[in-house]
């Protein structure tokens, strides 16, 4: 290879887990196997009448007008989904699609470069496959970390994965997710052998070996008439919504995104310097967790996804198996990673 290989600065790589988004309905938790018997969930509008509790700036403020800013009524209007007052369980559904072609660029304008890339990540999959990964991604579909604040509390959680070959499963397990820590990957005793047979086909899917979509289907056994959690919209054009919440739907059905499923799906990363502590994260570049306001991978530390990357492909630095993981599960990801423009 020449010695003045450098990064291409057109490099995209598409996502390999590819989800869909996620459809909420209602139902009794006896009933979980009548599909029949569910009910889309959908959204309404609440108007409420709160108190104002924000932290106000008292630094050189009248004291009156201060008063009097703290004794008005907060009014709000905000979405809410809840389950039917004669329903007690969350059914949450979507489908995943686990793509082949891990590190082969959607877009890179530099032939050289590409080969080096498709090269190393070629010799990754010849010396640990994508095992590691495929048992990752399994366990948080077995442990139901998609839910988000939907699992909190709840008495029971049962997941089921089918495998969709023509059109109809092919084959499918079933796990209770509560029995699945959120802070590790060891798996329940009970399920170790159907996570390993989930993790073989998203290793086949990532390998190209076979076609593999998967149906995910989540009870959620929380009580009858209780909320339950959609995403919550982005409104960057604040005068064009009178709500102080907005939710989500799709054709009137209240659903989560499939950005904030594809998160859950990659919360794998535990190879980051501050994980005793703060247990796996997203698998980012720069390990950014938006919800605590940290970057857990510092470039300066060199524990970034770039500075990992240009070490092994454009100077032949050998990376511990952890960073070898972590910077194949970030080009399933996907991104845009070319060289900055001088």
């Amino acid at each position: 290879m020449p010695t003045d290989l450098k990064t291409a600065s057109v490099l995209a790589f598409e996502r390999k887990l590819d989800p869909s988004d996620a459809l909420l309905s209602g139902g009794d938790w006896a009933a979980r196997n009548a599909p029949q018997n569910w009910a889309p969930i959908t959204l309404r509008p609440k108007s409420v009448r709160g108190t104002i509790s924000n932290r106000l700036k008292t630094k050189d403020q009248d004291p009156a007008k201060l008063d009097a800013a703290i004794e008005n009524p907060n009014l709000q209007t905000v979405d809410v989904a809840t389950l039917p007052a004669n329903a007690d369980t969350l059914k949450v559904q979507f489908t995943l699609r686990v793509l082949p072609g891990t590190g082969q660029p959607s877009a890179c304008n530099d032939a050289v470069y590409r080969q080096k890339l498709t090269s190393t990540v070629s010799s990754y999959a010849q010396e640990h496959g994508f095992a590691e990964l495929a048992r990752r991604y399994a366990t948080n579909l077995a442990n139901g970390r998609f839910l988000w604040r939907n699992r909190i509390g709840a008495e029971q959680v049962e997941v089921t994965v089918a495998h969709i070959t023509d059109g109809h499963p092919s084959v499918s397990w079933t796990f209770q997710a509560l029995d699945h820590s959120l802070l590790d990957f060891k798996p329940a005793p009970a399920s170790a052998q159907a996570l390993l047979e989930l993790a073989a086909v998203i290793v086949d899917g990532l390998a190209g070996k076979t076609h593999a979509l998967l149906h995910v289907t989540a009870f959620v056994r929380m009580g009858a008439g209780q909320e339950v959690f959609p995403s919550q919209e982005l409104i960057l054009d604040k005068g064009s919504s009178k709500k102080s919440k907005t939710l989500y739907d799709v054709d009137g059905i209240a659903a989560l995104h499939s950005q904030k499923i594809g998160n859950a799906i990659r919360t794998i990363d535990t190879w980051y310097p501050e994980v005793a502590s703060n247990g796996p994260i997203a698998v980012e570049p720069y390990g950014s967790v938006t919800t605590q306001g940290r970057a857990y991978r510092q470039p300066k530390e060199k524990t970034d996804f770039y500075s990992l990357l240009d070490g092994w492909v454009l100077k032949d630095k050998p990376l511990t198996p952890d960073e070898r993981h972590f910077v194949i599960a970030t080009l399933i990801r996907g991104g845009v990673f070319g060289d900055a423009e001088k």
